[in-house]
């Protein structure tokens, strides 16, 4: 079974300004640019009843189209960095349409999700990756920013589990209404 998450699609401008940073950073596996987005709702392997539920209760999802910003650049895991991202700016509307994508997940009967939803776009995994050299490398980079792009809709993304990570399933799609 497919691993499955809700998402929005980063553009290809912006996924090029992203991937102009893939370099500089020893250990880490970086994301191919067509895989970035940003995660609304992971779900994981689940069976094909909740899956079929989950990508329903997607339909009922409302929310107008927004802009949304990427700014800053940072790291997951502290003393033992794991990951590199890109932030998303401060963004009502896609607070909103995340907790509706947790709502869909909880009236699938999924579990509520235990962690704390902070927006971003992945560009890199990292194994043995060294604190200070990420944070060196966070340094270099500088302030990160990205003009806003429009969001015009959500998908259901599933992935297939394998080394180098596999690529991203576009399973469904969501528009979102017009302004």
């Amino acid at each position: 079974m497919p691993r499955l998450f809700s998402g929005i699609e980063i553009p290809s401008t912006v996924a090029q300004r992203l991937a102009g940073l893939r370099a500089g950073l020893a250990n880490a596996r970086w994301v191919e640019p067509e895989n970035y987005h940003i995660t609304l709702r992971f779900i994981g392997d689940v069976d094909e009843v909740t899956a079929e539920e989950f990508a329903s209760t997607l339909r009922f999802v409302r929310s107008p189209a927004f802009d949304l910003a990427l700014t800053g650049l940072g790291s997951f895991g502290n003393r033992k960095p794991r990951a590199v991202w890109a932030g998303v700016a401060q963004n009502d509307a896609l607070m909103a349409l995340q907790r509706a994508h947790e709502r869909a997940a909880q009236g699938a009967g999924l579990a509520p999700e235990g962690r704390k939803f902070h927006p971003h776009v992945t560009l890199a995994r990292l194994r043995g990756g060294k604190a200070p050299a990420v944070a060196a490398w966070l340094e270099e980079q500088g302030g990160f920013f990205c003009p806003p792009f429009e969001v015009s809709r959500f998908v259901l993304f599933s992935s297939r589990a394998s080394s180098g990570g596999g690529a991203y399933i576009v399973e469904q799609d969501y528009p979102l209404s017009g302004r």
